[in-house]
């Protein structure tokens, strides 16, 4: 099943246009991962992987949903690892963000606003390739917190929470830009 999702994960990467020269060198960093086939899309590949993350933007694209990540202590977006029953990297992304928020009808933005490439923990040090999408929340979405974090919170984009991991920030304005065209996919 992997070999399915390797190929979109290709094939996503191939026609994205990244927005800035910092994700045009992370696209091309991990096409060349991707070099080494489904594998780099395990924890068991040391070079690192590649993972699937969501900015969830509340139905009146006022606010963002953050998480307190309960292994690093900063607050993040949403998302994760591939697992092999993914279909693509897109179903990827957004079956993490459902998992992680308790938000049933999610509306994912089919096409990445953002890839970062940091260094993690997994597997006593690697890399995420993390390639990262937009969602919007139903009207009246109530979020649960899952055993993966400490805490969830919706922000408005100009009082972002505290420590705030790295690229976060970063993600606002294209998710925001991404939910507006409503060009959304919804959950299965």
């Amino acid at each position: 099943m992997l070999e399915k999702l390797h190929a979109d994960v290709v094939a996503v990467l191939s026609a994205w246009q990244p927005p800035t020269a910092t994700a045009t060198a992370a696209r091309e960093r991990t096409l060349r991962l991707l070099d080494a086939g489904p594998v780099a899309l395990t924890r068991d590949h040391q070079p690192g992987h590649v993972t699937a993350s969501t900015l969830v933007v509340d139905a009146d694209g006022a606010r963002v949903l953050l998480c307190l990540h309960g292994k690093f202590h900063r607050w993040v977006q949403l998302g994760g690892h591939c697992e092999p029953g993914d279909p693509t990297l897109a179903d990827a992304a957004l079956r993490e963000a459902t998992e992680e928020s308790g938000i049933t009808g999610l509306q994912l933005h089919p096409v990445p606003i953002d890839l970062d490439i940091h260094p993690v923990g997994c597997g006593g040090g690697s890399l995420h390739y993390d390639v990262r999408f937009a969602a919007v929340a139903p009207a009246g979405a109530i979020e649960r917190v899952s055993a993966e974090s400490a805490a969830l919170g919706w922000f408005a984009p100009d009082a972002l929470p505290e420590p705030l991991a790295d690229a976060t920030a970063q993600l606002v304005a294209p998710a925001l830009a991404a939910v507006t065209r409503r060009s959304l996919r919804p959950a299965p």
